[in-house]
C-alpha cells in the first residue's frame, strides 16, 4: 500500500493560466480531490461544464479513512462510470452482527429483497476509491471532456465578486490568480475555504476517542459488520470490526476521554490492545494508525452567493453509519446537475438555493442519526447506561426490543420531502418511490432500470405508452416505456402497488420529481417546471 499512497496521481505541472497578464476566468473551480471533490468534477465534465480541481496534494488519501460505501453511493459510481471497478475492488457485504460482551444478540440484513443490481454496502479503502475516480477523470480527458486536476496546487484566499471568485492559489513557481464563476468548497472537514470566508460549523462534539487501526493479516472472520458493546477485550467500552480488500481489517476500539493521542497511536501501545482482541498468537502487520473524536455538526447555510459547500466541509457526523463519504457523494449528485442547467441559462439560479435546502436537510438528518447513535454507543449518565443494557439484553430473545439498538443506523439517502422540486403525487402509489426520493432499483428483461434511467431528465411509463423524446424549453427528456406484461414482480410491487399503471418523472440525480397513473403531456411540461425552480403547481 505504500507505493500507492506515495505514487503522485496529479503531480504539479504549470498551466497556461500562470502565466496569463490577467486571471483567467473558468466556469467551475472545485476545491479539493478528494473523494467529494473528484465525484462533483465528474459530474460536470461527463455533462460538457469546463471544471479545474485544485487540490494541495498530489496523491490518493493515507490510510483507509472512509471505507463503508452503500448502495446508493454504488449506483451514483454507476452513473459517474466507475460502479464495476469499486464493486470488483471491493469486499461486497449486507449481514452485521451485534455481540454484547462476549455473546451474538443478533444478527441484521441490509438488503433482505431481491431485485437489486448493487449490494447494500461494498468496503473499499478511501484511497482505492480515490484511484478509481482519478482513473475515471483520466478516462474522459481522453475523450477530450473538459476537466483538469492541478496538484501541488494551495488555494491561499478567496475574494468574492458579485459574478465570480477571485482565487488565490499558491504554487511551487509563485502565486497566482484565477477566476471562478461557481466555486465548489470540498476540501474537507478542516476546509481552509470555509475559515476564509469566516463561515463556521454549529452542532455537537463529543469526548469520547476511538482508536483506528488496518491491520493486515490472514482471518477467518466472515465477511460481515461486527459491533461489540462491552466486549470482554475492551471492558466498558465498544469495538467494530469490517474486512477489505488485499486481507486488510479495520478495527475501532473506544478508548475513553482523557488521554494521550500520541502516546495512544504508538505501535508499542497499539499492538497489545489489537492482541486482546485478536489473540496473542494472531500474526499481523500494522498499516494505519488514526485516533478521531466524534463532531455532529454542519454549516448554517451550504450556499454563499456563487460559493457552495459539498462534503466534509459542509458537514461532519461519527464514523458510525458510514453517514459521511456517502453523503457527500449525494451532495454531488444533487448539486452537478443544477449546477449545469443554471451556467446553460436553462434554469434560475435560485435552482441552487433548492441543493442548499435538501442537502441541509438530508444532513440534519444524518447528525440527528449520528448523534443517537453516539449516545447509545456512549452513555452520558448512569441510567442511560443501564438503559442501554437493557436493550441490549432484550435483543438477544425480543425482536420488539432490536429497533431499539444503535451501533450506528447505516447510510440511506435522503427523502426530499417537502422540496420545492417536488411536483404531483397519486398517494395510492407506493410511498417509497414518492416525490422526492430516489428511484429505487429493479431488474428488467435487458438490464437494471436504473442503468436505463441514466442521468437527465426521464419519463418512466409503466403500463402506461410514453413518447422516446421530449423537448421543452431546452430540456430534453428520454422516455422509457415498459408494457405491464414486461414488468417483473419487483418493478411492479416497487412502482405500481395497486395501481394498473404509472408514469414517473425522474430527475438527473434519478429522484422521482413527480408522477402519475397516466401520461398527461400539459402535466409533464408543468412538473418540469416545478423540477427547474420555476414555479408551477403541485
Amino acid at each position: 500500500m505504500t507505493k500507492l499512497f506515495e505514487a503522485p496521481l496529479y503531480p504539479y505541472k504549470r498551466s497556461q493560466d500562470q502565466d496569463a497578464a490577467t486571471p483567467v476566468r473558468h466556469p467551475v473551480v472545485i476545491i479539493g480531490a478528494g473523494p467529494v471533490g473528484l465525484a462533483t468534477a465528474i459530474d460536470l465534465a461527463q455533462a460538457d461544464v469546463p471544471v479545474v480541481v485544485l487540490d494541495d496534494n498530489d496523491k490518493v488519501s493515507v490510510g483507509s479513512r472512509a471505507i463503508c460505501f452503500s448502495k446508493r453511493s454504488l449506483e451514483i459510481f454507476d452513473r459517474l462510470g466507475c460502479g464495476d471497478e469499486m464493486v470488483d475492488k471491493g469486499v461486497v457485504w449486507n449481514v452485521g452482527k451485534v455481540f454484547f460482551g462476549d455473546r451474538q444478540v443478533y444478527d441484521f440484513n441490509l438488503l433482505p429483497e431481491q431485485g437489486h443490481k448493487r449490494p447494500a454496502f461494498i468496503n473499499l479503502q478511501q484511497y482505492y476509491c480515490e484511484l478509481h475516480l482519478v482513473e475515471r477523470i483520466r478516462a474522459l480527458q481522453v475523450e477530450g471532456k473538459p476537466v483538469e486536476i492541478r496538484g501541488g496546487s494551495r488555494v491561499a484566499n478567496l475574494n468574492q465578486r458579485d459574478d465570480h471568485t477571485l482565487v488565490t492559489v499558491e504554487t511551487v513557481d509563485g502565486a497566482y490568480n484565477l477566476e471562478a464563476e461557481w466555486l465548489i468548497a470540498c476540501d474537507g472537514a478542516g476546509s481552509p475555504s470555509r475559515r476564509m470566508l469566516d463561515l463556521d460549523f454549529v452542532g455537537r462534539v463529543f469526548e469520547d476517542n476511538f482508536l483506528i487501526a488496518d491491520v493486515i493479516m490472514k482471518a477467518d472472520f466472515p465477511t460481515e459488520r461486527w459491533f461489540w458493546f462491552d466486549p470482554p477485550f475492551n471492558k466498558d467500552q465498544s469495538a467494530l470490526l469490517h474486512k477489505q480488500p488485499d486481507g486488510v481489517w479495520r478495527i475501532d476500539l473506544q478508548l475513553g476521554w482523557d488521554i494521550d493521542k500520541e502516546e495512544e497511536k504508538k505501535p508499542e501501545n497499539v499492538i497489545p490492545r489489537l492482541k486482546q482482541m485478536l489473540g496473542a498468537d494472531v500474526e499481523f502487520d500494522l498499516e494505519w494508525v488514526s485516533i478521531y473524536t466524534f463532531q455532529c455538526r454542519r454549516m448554517e447555510k451550504f450556499r454563499h452567493g456563487r460559493v457552495i459547500f459539498a462534503g466534509d466541509s459542509a458537514h461532519q457526523v461519527s464514523p458510525f453509519g458510514a453517514r459521511g463519504a456517502n453523503s457527500g457523494f449525494q451532495d454531488a449528485d444533487n448539486l452537478g446537475w443544477k449546477l449545469k442547467l443554471v451556467i446553460d441559462g436553462k434554469a434560475p439560479e435560485s435552482l441552487l438555493d433548492s441543493y442548499a435546502f435538501e442537502r441541509e436537510m438530508a444532513a440534519d438528518e444524518n447528525i440527528l442519526q449520528s448523534s443517537r447513535s453516539t449516545d447509545f454507543i456512549t452513555p452520558k449518565s448512569e441510567i442511560s447506561r443501564i438503559f442501554r443494557d437493557a436493550v441490549l439484553d432484550l435483543s438477544e430473545h425480543h425482536a420488539f426490543a432490536r429497533p431499539l439498538v444503535n451501533s450506528g443506523r447505516l447510510s440511506v439517502p435522503c427523502v426530499y420531502d417537502g422540496s420545492k422540486l417536488n411536483g404531483p403525487d397519486v398517494e395510492d402509489l407506493p410511498a417509497r418511490t414518492r416525490p422526492g426520493s430516489p428511484a429505487v432499483d429493479a431488474p428488467l428483461a435487458d438490464g437494471w432500470l436504473l442503468d436505463w434511467l441514466g442521468s437527465g431528465f426521464h419519463l418512466l411509463g409503466i403500463g402506461a405508452e410514453v413518447p422516446e423524446k421530449l423537448l421543452i424549453d431546452g430540456i430534453e427528456i428520454t422516455g422509457v416505456s415498459i408494457a405491464t406484461s414486461a414488468a417483473g414482480q419487483e418493478l411492479k410491487a416497487r412502482y405500481l402497488g395497486d395501481e394498473p399503471s404509472a408514469v414517473y418523472l425522474i430527475r438527473p440525480d434519478q429522484h422521482v420529481a413527480s408522477r402519475w397513473t397516466g401520461y398527461d403531456p400539459t402535466a409533464v411540461e408543468n412538473a418540469l417546471a416545478i423540477a427547474l425552480g420555476k414555479g408551477g403547481e403541485a
